[in-house]
Order: structure tokens, then C-alpha cells, then sequence
């Protein structure tokens, strides 16, 4: 953890857990009565983004913990829902949204849990299927070495059957789940990349192997698990490169226990692009075939897009033709051509998703 400074909300600052969390940090800390005191600690920094990941702020969630997923009606969304613990990473990867997402970008912990038990126990009693996760806005696990979060979470919903948490990383702190009871209610999913990418684009995560490993622990624990090739980046070599990372994929763990895997290539917002330039001098990945999409964001060419999908489709399907592919973000064109149907053929990505839960997550639909 590269946490030196830890700011307090002075209404939060008499709880249990954040006088825990300030024991595990050890760093000097702050109570303050303005939130504007963080911004400008912040933004005084040559590079705030830097500056942003090197403090925590343990503040209340002022607003809704369980979230929708910000989809766009210009492309096929999966109907996700977002549990909103926290924002921002201690991870520096160059692609990343968050940099230019929020303003000022700070990594902060949101404590009011009990508001958080509330939510889902709202959630839970609407009984129908859904998907959940915690990494939206942060990376999922990084917040294990100094909180209760998953010894909160994971128990929690392992005790009702129809709603799904999905754990979403690029870490290997995974050492803590092995002890909690999860009733296959919560799945651990990784990021995917190619060496390539991991080393040159997402500083301070983990190897390609160290991923694959730390899966195939979570997998002999009884965990379902997900794999998110996203942002996928175009460069020369690049296919043969993702081809061996599926093949690496499945020597490391088992098809039946994957419950979906997503593709998606590499876009951004124009106003990550100076972010990215600046504090990523050596990246290159901003300058490929871009155009603006109906989003506003910038993607591939789709015939680039279209080609390296169906590879990637093919790869997976040689090994494991039963796990559940699909795409974020992408129009029927996409699908059709790179898949060989459209959502709506089959009921839609949200039922396809729900029923790949159900089976493997043991959820009642």
C-alpha cells in the first residue's frame, strides 16, 4: 500500500472501523470538517492524480450504495449494478477512467456500513436475479490488507439466493477469502491483459501468472470466478500475444467454474488523453486508428475492433465452448459479426448473464 496521509471526516471519525483502519495504516492523519481541505491538498499537487493516491479519506456515502450501471442507450449494456464502497485506486494503470473521472481523484472509503447492510437487504428482498460488484469506481480487493470489507460482503451474501457478488481485481490479495463461508454467492474475477500491456501500461499491479495463480487458489476454495479482457489494445503482435494468454487461462483453471468472460477493447474519453500524455509519457496506446464513437468516446476502427473479437471468440470457444462470452459496450453490428448473433436473439445479454449466474452461482431464478 502506498498510503502515507489518512484524512477523517470529523463525522465519522468515533467509529470502530475507523479507528481499526487507522491502527492497520499507521501514517498521520487528519480530522477534517471540510471536504474542500482534501480537494486542495489534493489539487495542489504537481500531479494530483499521484497526489490523489497517496491519501484516503474515510467519509460517509452521501448517496446511494447500490448503483446502475452508467450504461449508454448507443450500446448493448449488460444491466450490471454498482455497490458503491469507495473510489479510486492505489494502482496506476495509463488507460484508467478514473484519472479523469473524478475531480479531484481521491481514494476514499466510504464507512457508514450500516446503511451499505441496509441497501442490500432491500436488495435482497425484491428476490429476482442480480449482478453486483464493487469495481466500477476502485479496484475490488485492494482494501483487504486494512478493512473488514470482504468479511462483511462476502458472508452477507451468502446467506440469500438470488443476488450475485462479483469481485473484481488485478491483485492477489486473496489470502482472507479462503476462511469466509460464500455459498458460491460470490464470484472473484480478473482482469486480463498480455505481458505486454501489464508491463508497460498498468504499473504496480500484478503479473499475468500472479493473476492466473491467486484464480486457481479462489477456484480450490469453491469460488466461481469471471475474467474481464478489458481494455484489450491493439499493437503489432498483439493477437498471438492474447492467444496465449487463453491458453495460459485454462491451463490454470476449469471452464465449468468460469461463470462469463467479457471483451473489450481500448477506449477513452478525449479528456483522459493530456492526462494520459502527461503522466504516461512512453505510452503509445492513444495513438492508434481511433474515431469517436455514437458515446462520444474514442474506439478502434470497428473493422479492427470486429477482427480481433472474433480471434479472441474462436481461442476461447477451441478450449472452453460453453462459457458465456460477451461484450461491454458494443452495437448489434459487433455482436453479429463477431459472435455470430445479437442479445435479443437470445433474450438479451441480461437474461444470458443472470442465467449463467444462476447455474453457476446455484442462484433461484
Amino acid at each position: 500500500m502506498s498510503v502515507s496521509k489518512l484524512y477523517i471526516d470529523h463525522d465519522v471519525a468515533d467509529l470502530p472501523q475507523v479507528i481499526s483502519i487507522g491502527s492497520h495504516l499507521n501514517v498521520p492523519s487528519v480530522i477534517v470538517h471540510d471536504t474542500r481541505e482534501v480537494f486542495e491538498y489534493v489539487l495542489s499537487a504537481d500531479d494530483p492524480v499521484q497526489k490523489g493516491k497517496e491519501i484516503l479519506f474515510l467519509t460517509r456515502n452521501k448517496g446511494a450504495f447500490v448503483k446502475k450501471c452508467p450504461g449508454t442507450r448507443y450500446y448493448t449494456c449488460c444491466d450490471y449494478k454498482i455497490l458503491h464502497i469507495g473510489t479510486f485506486c492505489i494502482m496506476d494503470c495509463s488507460y484508467c477512467i478514473l484519472q479523469s473521472y473524478f475531480h479531484p481523484p481521491i481514494l476514499q472509503y466510504f464507512v457508514n456500513h450500516g446503511d451499505l447492510l441496509k441497501e442490500l437487504n432491500d436488495l435482497f428482498a425484491e428476490k429476482t436475479i442480480c449482478r453486483i460488484g464493487t469495481g466500477e469506481f476502485t479496484d475490488s480487493l485492494i482494501w483487504e490488507l486494512w478493512t473488514d470489507l470482504s468479511s462483511l460482503l462476502i458472508p452477507k451474501f451468502s446467506r440469500q439466493s438470488h443476488v450475485v457478488l462479483e469481485l473484481k481485481t488485478k491483485t492477489t490479495s486473496i489470502n482472507r477469502l479462503k476462511t469466509f463461508c460464500h455459498n458460491r454467492k460470490t464470484i472473484v474475477a480478473w482482469s486480463l491483459n498480455t505481458n505486454k500491456v501489464i508491463q508497460s501500461e498498468e504499473r504496480r499491479t500484478t503479473s499475468l501468472s500472479a493473476r492466473l495463480k491467486a484464480a486457481a487458489k479462489c477456484e480450490s476454495w469453491g469460488y466461481p470466478l469471471a475474467f474481464h479482457f478489458d481494455p484489450m489494445v491493439i499493437y503489432d503482435g498483439c493477437e498471438e500475444d492474447y492467444k496465449q494468454v487463453v491458453k495460459q487461462l485454462f491451463t490454470h483453471v476449469s471452464s465449468e467454474n468460469i461463470v462469463w468472460i467479457s471483451l473489450g477493447t481500448f477506449r477513452f474519453i478525449p479528456s483522459l488523453k493530456p492526462v494520459l500524455q502527461k503522466r504516461f509519457p512512453d505510452s503509445k496506446i492513444i495513438y492508434g486508428e481511433f474515431i469517436s464513437g455514437l458515446d462520444g468516446k474514442m474506439r478502434y476502427f470497428k473493422p479492427l475492433r470486429i477482427d480481433l473479437y472474433r480471434k479472441m471468440a474462436s481461442w476461447i470457444r477451441e478450449i472452453a465452448p460453453d462459457v458465456l462470452i460477451y461484450f461491454c459496450m458494443e452495437d448489434d453490428e459487433v455482436w453479429k459479426k463477431s459472435l455470430g448473433f445479437v442479445p435479443a436473439e437470445r433474450g438479451g445479454l441480461s437474461k444470458m448473464l443472470d442465467e449463467s449466474a444462476a447455474q453457476r452461482c446455484c442462484l433461484k431464478l
